[in-house]
Parts: structure tokens; sequence; C-alpha cells
């Protein structure tokens, strides 16, 4: 009787009633062996953290989080000299920003692998991601803007990368009552090109449209590439109470452009240059080092002087998400206020332009008529509608936050096939290569708001939460949820396999080009320049060249150029010194970075390796003897002697 109690209490569950986790097969669907890899990445937007996060699917995993607008202590970005330009504004040094929307580059409309653009919600900044370093190669600030929260998207050929601002402005900036808001804020679309070769960002033209808020975009694909659609809010144009003052209207608008036909009327010579003045940061690989640049002018197309470009879709009821289906026929508005989806036909919005079928006008941008654009509605049940991805049956997946749960429908028939509840409060949500021609249609993973008793009490705040889900089958299953870290609005992912071939693992030591490298311990030396000392430093486990270093003095501006020599993968060298007003720097290897100390007392202060390298890394360490300012002690430095 005893043997049969214990294998009863050792059944899942735990209960003897077999519906535990345990007892159905979600563990073994998230589970990734020791030694065995994901099959998908997952990149999440970091919000209010600056950064990006990876994460692989379906275990949940983070693997690295990528430095992008926020300055990160763990890698030196930000804090090196290499790296500060990249962070570099209009309004200064800026080390933070709201990160919300990533977008794989594409080709032919399906995921190639290359780069991934993200946004700087807060000053308006679009960043390019290598996906072959996983580091911030470029970040270019949008002018005109502010609240840069419709981007990054991208078209399907990666042509251009397209931000819209949330929050219009006067154009260009000056001072006024904001009371004269209405007629006289400006919303800028910008349209930002991408070289094929070096992905090299280009702000090619910007659209001043109305002064609406631009809430979210995608672009057009398939049948409908060459245009892109907006979602916009506050149509009332109102200024104060926004929460009751800018839902008033029954529907507000998806705003419809054809930038292609933009585009032809831009290479013709048309539009009008602006004075403005923005940033564009570009790091190079072969100099391992980032250069700011102000630009000083851009160029603004008024819609009215295209004819057939913008058109606007009313669309209930303040909707946030505008999402286009693989097919590119459907463009999706998820009213904030309305419980149910508006499905627009690309097809019939092309019949009732062709037909002029308009309701008439805002500020000479055309409206065309709600029965005559839209293809269906989703009565769905839910409460507070935000976003929608796609699998590749011909399914899509909403969000609602309200009702805390992702509904799963068909296209065309706009019928409710399933629904499941997250917990809790659900914004964004991601199926990989779902925002593409080819959909992954195996994991579908929301990204919710509210954390409340998912995991461990960490006081009041908490990490946010993501959950996966299956969709493989008919129906749709919970299989696992796990913490997030900052913020996610968003996320994109991709199959493992279209990156993991492609990782870099290590700079070529004979390739580095850094003006301050040196490539051979032979090279190591420091110099002086009036009250600037530059130390050429190579690192190799498991000690620094040079290692002790005399005739620094109180004052002095001491620059360290560090080489790390390793040719090997995963063998980084970090650096940090006493009294060094900056983070450490994370060198990796074959590279070069620089970090600054500016000695303020006298003494003997050391300096050492942060990231464990090898048995004898805490031997990895050296000393600057610091002299006071008024010190007749000439330079001197030991190489290993």
């Amino acid at each position: 009787m005893g043997l049969t109690l214990l294998l009863f209490g050792c059944k899942p569950g735990g209960d003897g009633s077999g519906n535990g986790a345990l007892a159905s097969s979600a563990a073994e669907k998230v589970y990734v062996a020791p030694g065995e890899q994901d099959e998908f990445y997952a990149f999440l937007s970091g919000g209010y953290s600056g950064n990006l996060t990876v994460y692989g699917l379906p275990s949940g995993r983070m693997f690295k989080e990528i430095p992008v607008f926020s300055q990160f202590p763990t890698s030196g970005y930000g804090y090196s000299e290499e790296t500060k330009p990249m962070l570099n504004t209009s309004h200064g040094f800026i080390p933070w920003d709201d990160l919300h929307h990533p977008d794989i580059s594409q080709t032919n409309g399906e995921l190639d692998g290359r780069w991934i653009f993200v946004n700087g919600n807060n000053t308006p900044r679009i960043a390019r991601i290598s996906l072959s370093t996983f580091e911030t190669e470029e970040i270019i600030e949008i002018p005109n803007s502010a609240g840069n929260h419709s981007s990054a998207f991208i078209t399907e050929n990666t042509e251009y990368v397209i931000a819209g601002t949330r929050f219009a402005v006067p154009v260009p900036q000056r001072d006024m009552p904001i009371n004269e808001y209405k007629g006289n804020f400006k919303g800028a679309l910008s349209f930002i090109s991408v070289n094929p070769e070096d992905g090299r960002l280009d702000l090619k033209f910007q659209v001043m449209m109305p002064g609406f808020n631009y809430d979210l975009s995608h672009p057009g694909r398939g049948k409908s590439h060459g245009w892109h659609f907006f979602s916009t809010y506050n149509t009332e144009e109102a200024n104060s109470l926004m929460e009751v003052n800018s839902s008033q209207n029954d529907k507000d608008f998806i705003a419809a452009i054809n930038w292609k036909k933009i585009e032809e009327f831009v290479n013709n010579g048309g539009g009008t240059k602006m004075a403005t003045n923005y940033a564009h940061n570009v790091y190079n690989e072969e100099t391992h080092t980032g250069t700011s640049t102000m630009v000083k002018e851009v160029l603004t197309v008024d819609p009215t002087e295209v004819p057939g470009a913008v058109f606007f879709l009313p669309t209930p009821k303040s909707p946030h998400g505008c999402d286009v289906d693989p097919s590119g026929e459907y463009i999706i508005g998820a009213g904030k206020l309305s419980a149910d989806l508006t499905v627009h036909s690309f097809t019939k919005m092309l019949e009732a332009i062709e037909a002029e079928k308009f309701d008439g006008e805002a500020y000479g941008i055309p409206i065309l008529k709600f029965e005559d654009v839209m293809a269906g509605v989703v009565k769905s049940g839910g409460l507070g509608p935000l976003h929608t991805e796609f699998d590749s049956s011909g399914n899509a997946y909403t969000t609602f936050f309200i009702s805390s749960e992702v509904v799963k429908w068909k296209l065309e028939t706009w019928e409710v096939v399933d629904r499941k509840p997250t917990f809790y409060s659900v914004g964004h949500l991601m199926i990989p290569g779902g925002n593409s021609r080819k959909p992954f249609g195996k994991y579908v993973v929301a990204m919710n708001k509210i954390t409340k008793d998912r995991y461990l009490p960490t006081g009041p705040e908490m990490e946010h939460s993501a959950q996966i889900y299956d969709i493989s089958g008919e129906k749709m299953e919970l299989i696992y949820d796990f913490p997030t870290h900052g913020e996610p609005h968003y996320a994109a992912g991709c199959p493992a396999d279209l990156l993991r071939a492609n990782s870099k693992k290590i700079y070529r030591l004979d390739e580095n080009k850094h003006p301050y490298a040196v490539t051979s311990p032979d090279q190591a030396r420091v110099e002086r320049n009036g009250n600037e000392v530059h130390i050429y430093m190579s690192t190799i486990r498991s000690h620094f060249t040079p290692d002790n270093i005399e005739g620094v003095k109180v004052g002095d501006k001491v620059y360290f150029h560090i080489t790390n020599h390793e040719q090997d993968f995963d063998v980084p060298h970090g650096f940090s010194m006493l009294g060094q007003n900056t983070s450490e720097i994370l060198v990796m290897p074959g590279q070069t970075k620089t970090s600054v100390w500016e000695p303020k007392q006298v003494g003997v202060w050391p300096f050492y390796c942060t990231d464990f390298c090898s048995a004898l890394h805490q031997e990895m360490q050296g000393y600057v003897r610091v002299s006071p300012a008024n010190a007749n002690i000439d330079l001197s430095w030991s190489l290993g002697e």
C-alpha cells in the first residue's frame, strides 16, 4: 500500500489529478538541453532602458543586452572615447532614450538578417545595429519631430526606414503660444534611405502632415509595396487634457502614404530645403571609432503638392496598432476605444481613389469614404485592441490590453477562432517574421505590462513579463513565461540559422586601423603632449604592456588606448583605473578602445582587468604613479622587463 501511495504521489501535478503543468508537453516545448541552442532569436525592445535585448526562443533565455541609446558600463559603451560620439545630438550628449520598435532588414519582403533598426522615442533617433557584431553601427537624429513613436519600420527591400512623429510640434521650432496648436503645429513623417551595400542611413525627405498624433505604422508589402500606413489619433488637434479632448471624434485616420510617388517627386527636384540641425553618428568597424556630424538642412514635402500621394482612411476609434498582413492586401486598425478591429482593403482603397469616393478633406488631403475602403470587421468581444501579428496560415493574432488576452482570428472571414488569457495587460506581441511576407508561425510572444504574482517579489519595481504561446496547432497553448528587461514595446524575431553562421567572433588584429592601436607589444609606449598623456597599451592573457607608468602629474588628462591582442573567440579584456570618473571598458579580441582618467591626487594607483580571462586573471594589473603638478619627473614605463 505504501508503494502504491508513493507512486500516486509522484504523478505530474502532485495532486493525483494529472492536471498540473507537467502533465502537458509544455515543459518539453521550451526545454533546450545543455549544449543545445535555441531555434529562434528574439530581439525585444528595452523601452526605458534605452537598449535592445536578445533572447532565445523557445527557452526565453536572455543572451545579450545591446547598448544603443544608453550608456552601458558593462562594455563601456557611451563611456569610451570611441563610442561617446554615438550619443551626440543637436541637444548635446544625451546618454539615454526610450527604445520601442525593432525591425529586421528584408529583401523581397523576407527577413535577410543583415541589420536590425530601432527607434529612440524621446530624443527622436533611429539606430542601425549590425546582426553580425550585434553592436550599434549608426544613429541618426530626426529633426522636426518629437516622440518618434511610429518607427522604426522598413520597406520590403529595406529601401527606407520610416519614422512618424507622435507629437506634432511647430515647424520650424519657435516660441509660440501652445493654445495656437491647431492648424499651426505639424506632424513630420521621415523617410530615411538605406544604402543596400553598407546600410548607411540618409534622411532623404520629410512629409509635413497635419498636426495629428502619428502613433504606429507599417509598410505595404506585395501588392501594396510602395505605400506606408500610419495610425493617427487626436485628429481633434487638442492640446490639453488629452485623455478627454483627443477622444471626441468617432473616427480618426489611418494615413496612407504613396512613398514611391513622393520619391519620384523628390528625385525630379520637388520639395523644399529647410534649415535645421541634427546629428548623424556612424561607427567605423575598421577604426573601431564613432564620429558625429551635424547636418544643417532637410528636404521637406508638402503632401498637397503631390496629388495622389496621401489619403486618409477613417478608422474607429483612436487607433493604436496599424498592421499589414503578409499579402499586403489588408490594413488592420486597432482602435483603443473600440472593441472591434477595422480591416481595410488595399484593393478597395485603390478603387475608391480611382473613383474619387471621398468624404471631404483635411488640410487638403482627401478622406476616403469608410464603407468604400473597409474589408470587414472582427467582432472580437475583447476590450482594448492594440497590435496584430500574422502566421503563415492565414491567421491573425491581436492583443487586447484591457481584457488581457491574445485573440486569434481568420483573415478574410474575420472569424474569431481562439483566445487565450495573458498575465497581465498585454501590449505588443511578436511572431518571428510576423512583419514580413514570410512569417515563421510556430510561436507568438506576448509582452505584458504588469507582472504581479508571476515571479518572486523584488520590491515595488519588478521586471515586465513575456509569455510564449505555441501556435503550431489549431489552438494556442501557453507554454512559458519569463521576465524581460526594461519595458518591451515590440520585438522582432528570426530563425537562428539566419544569423548564426554570420556572427562575428573576433576583430582581426591585422585589420585594426584604429589610429592609436598597437599591434605588437613592442609598440607599447607613453607620450606626453602638454598636459595630455597618451598610453599606448596592449593586453593579452594575462598582463598589460606597459604595466608600471611614472611621470604622470596631478592635472594631467591621461588617455589609455588599449588594444586586445587576443585572436580567440570570447576572450575580451577589461580595464579599470582607481578613481576614474567613468566606467570600465571591455575590449573585444583585436579591438582598440580608449578610456580617459584625470588624476586628482598624488599617489600610486592600480589598474586591473575587469573581465575574467585566465587562471592568472588576478595577476593582470599595473600601477600609475601620480606626482604633484609641479614635479620634475620624466615619463617612464615598464614593458615586462
